[in-house]
């Protein structure tokens, strides 16, 4: 992880555009840099107000035209799809991040179709019948 954010700081320019890099910003804002000793900042080197991930999340909601939801739901939502679409479950904890896959567990929600599949199963292994 270190790493990771030792080379964010040190991006080259050509790949500042899309992302920024501290190097960059400290030349765009030249005079007007304070340094904080900070991994992400504003242009000016400064503190990002605590809200502004959320105002960039919900502007992302609405132009997808999809209702509001927190950032925690939507990844109780990628948990159970990745789970639903045969991910297996220590792929989608390393996805998301857990370092013990019961936490991932309870990020998983049983949908209703992997109930029936499991009824069908089960009435299969007892009875015999497709």
């Amino acid at each position: 992880m270190m790493a990771m954010l030792a080379r964010h700081r040190t991006r080259p320019k050509s790949q500042s555009a899309a992302i920024g890099s501290h190097r960059n910003d400290r030349l765009k804002a030249g005079d007007k840099w304070t340094d904080h000793d900070l991994v992400f900042t504003t242009p000016l080197g400064g503190p990002i107000e605590r809200t502004e991930d959320w105002k960039q999340w919900t502007s992302i909601l609405k132009q997808a035209g999809v209702r509001d939801a927190r950032v925690h739901d939507v990844r109780h939502t990628a948990a159970t799809l990745l789970i639903e679409q045969g991910v297996h479950i220590r792929v989608v904890q390393e996805i998301l991040g857990h370092t013990r896959v019961t936490t991932t567990e309870r990020y998983t929600h049983v949908a209703t179709l992997q109930m029936k599949d499991a009824s069908e199963r089960m009435d299969q292994a007892l009875w015999g019948r497709p």
